[in-house]
């Protein structure tokens, strides 16, 4: 796996207000960002945005040299990206193995764990996959979530606090997950309050609240770069 991810002038908000100012950013295969800052600083607004959950108030990224699920360049980070929001979106009254199925269907998993084989990545017995995901405990449920990025590889994760709700051992187990995806070429972009160990490939951006109200300047010619969302 080999490319790059380049964020230009990328400005993100919400109901119009500026939450985080225009950012410049490249992620190259093999490396990790662990975005950090104090509540409100837009660590989730960001992550919302380049998932296309929300659209952003300037600028853009493209997509160098990355393979989209069927193999071919991709086109879009839509075509690459994997987003694990703070919220686990399963499904409560399908089964854990049938919702990451679903997930490898719809995101392309060629190539991808089976659901049994991800989740016990994860630390979680053969029998989770028979269990309602309703039924699952928080830590349970936050793991069988993680999973998704296993039944269907892509180069990038995107993930919103990924360790909520995870104990000290099954952390470990995850930072070790982070760590092969890198090895392999990947590329993580991280929001965390929670300690990440990442390993030498990853860097850290800080985020800073923004004042109320504040305006954002007219930027230049976009052509050529993605306008997501």
């Amino acid at each position: 796996m080999a490319g790059r991810l380049v964020i230009r002038g990328l400005a993100c908000g919400r109901g119009g207000r500026l939450v985080v100012p225009p950012l410049d950013l490249a992620l190259s295969a093999g490396e990790a960002v662990l975005v950090t800052g104090e509540n409100g600083a837009g660590k989730s607004t960001l992550l919302r945005t380049l998932a296309g959950l929300l659209p952003p108030l300037a600028g853009g990224v493209r997509v160098e040299g990355l393979p989209a699920a069927d193999g071919e360049p991709a086109r879009s980070l839509a075509d690459i990206a994997h987003y694990i929001g703070h919220r686990n979106a399963l499904k409560g009254a399908r089964r854990v193995g049938a919702e990451l199925a679903f997930w490898a269907r719809f995101l392309g998993g060629a190539g991808g764990l089976s659901p049994e084989a991800a989740l016990g990545a994860l630390g979680l017995p053969e029998g989770v996959a028979r269990l309602r995901c309703s039924d699952l405990s928080a830590g349970q449920a936050r793991r069988a979530a993680l999973a998704r990025l296993l039944v269907a590889p892509r180069p990038l994760w995107l993930l919103d606090e990924p360790t909520n709700a995870l104990d000290a051992a099954t952390q470990a187990r995850f930072a070790a997950l982070c760590r092969h995806h890198l090895s392999s070429g990947g590329m993580i972009l991280a929001a965390t309050h929670q300690p990440v160990d990442l390993g030498p490939a990853a860097r850290t951006l800080v985020l800073e609240p923004q004042p109320a109200g504040l305006a954002l300047a007219e930027s230049g010619e976009d052509e050529g770069w993605e306008a997501i969302g």
